[in-house]
């Protein structure tokens, strides 16, 4: 697994790399195909000091992606809550993986594509506080959905490859999945 480290408003420092190391270290036992673990630790300047420091981990798992992003007052706190995060998003991506398995019985496997890593953008207006690009790869929308849910986004946007457009699969408030399919006029 290689981990990179990445400070932004902030250095950080060798104690803290060490920490960070040692926690997500255990990711290893749990799973292995992690390719790359990406930490970024960023000092916000907030009021409030109980969420000063951000801590976003991201698990490349040969074409799928974990994510988690914590909050707390100190950088050690928000590496733990971003660790516990992570470790309950793995033992979701390793059940469903489990349930594919139970499920194959004849059928083909759906393994969902990464979401690359979305390059942000300084707002360009007021009203609009930030912008995400990012490369899409052709999906099915059940690989969306699994994508999404693993993600713990509630939509998720793809590049649907039967209807060979641009989509959205989003998860609708009385439960179940929504899909949008667009239409130009």
């Amino acid at each position: 697994m290689g981990l990179l480290i990445k400070g932004k408003n902030i250095d950080v420092n060798e104690k803290t790399k060490d920490y960070i190391e040692k926690r997500v270290a255990k990711f290893d036992r749990h799973l292995s195909n992690i390719g790359e673990t990406k930490v970024e630790v960023t000092e916000e300047k907030t009021k409030s000091k109980d969420s000063r420091y951000v801590v976003e981990i991201t698990l490349d798992l040969q074409g799928t992606l974990l994510r988690s992003e914590e909050r707390a007052g100190d950088i050690f706190s928000a590496v733990d809550l971003a660790v516990e995060t992570m470790d309950r998003q793995i033992l979701r991506y390793k059940g469903k993986l489990q349930g594919r398995k139970r499920r194959k019985s004849g059928t083909e496997t759906v393994s969902a594509a990464p979401e690359p890593e979305p390059q942000t953008e300084e707002a360009p207006s007021p009203g609009l506080v930030k912008v995400k690009r990012f490369a899409i790869k052709p999906m099915s929308p059940e690989e969306a959905i699994d994508q999404m849910d693993l993600l713990g986004h509630d939509f998720y946007v793809f590049f649907n490859d039967r209807s060979e457009q641009v989509n959205v699969v989003y998860r609708r408030k009385g439960g179940g999945y929504g899909l949008i399919e667009p239409e130009m006029d």
